[in-house]
């Protein structure tokens, strides 16, 4: 299991024009999944996310996590995050979650997440996204298990 994740002042994601989720201070999470991927991955991806200290405390130091800041997630399944480029010139996504799993896989992780203790939001599993943001620092990491 793979995430993007970025710390964004705000961020949205459309289908077909129409927004389809959105949020203000917190996390994007673009995640993608390999086929080998279970609970016990989604469950720890869940808890690292809402736990990471990347919002800055009073001192301006990166000490708080998503839900001390009364920030939000948005989920963003992204099978791209498995393309290989090491050969040629056109990606491989043969590690990548055949799509009926990786849909299992995304709806499972977003239910894990929504368990927690901030609000998420997500995009169109499939479906063809446009991808708005504000990214705040600007603070990238990725996030593997």
């Amino acid at each position: 299991m793979r995430a993007v994740v970025q710390r964004v002042s705000r961020a949205s994601v459309s289908v077909d024009g129409k927004a389809v989720g959105q949020i203000e201070r917190g996390l994007l999470v673009l995640v993608g999944f390999m086929g080998e991927d279970g609970r016990e991955q989604l469950e720890w991806m869940a808890a690292k996310l809402q736990g990471l200290r990347i919002f800055a405390d009073s001192d301006g130091r990166m000490n708080l996590d998503v839900g001390q800041v009364g920030g939000e997630i948005l989920v963003v399944s992204q099978f791209t995050l498995y393309g290989d480029v090491s050969r040629g010139r056109r990606p491989s996504f043969v590690t990548a979650a055949a799509p009926d799993e990786a849909r299992r896989l995304y709806e499972e992780f977003v239910d894990i997440c929504r368990g927690g203790i901030v609000p998420v939001a997500t995009g169109e599993f499939g479906a063809r996204m446009e991808v708005s943001l504000l990214n705040d620092g600007p603070v990238t990491l990725v996030v593997e298990r």
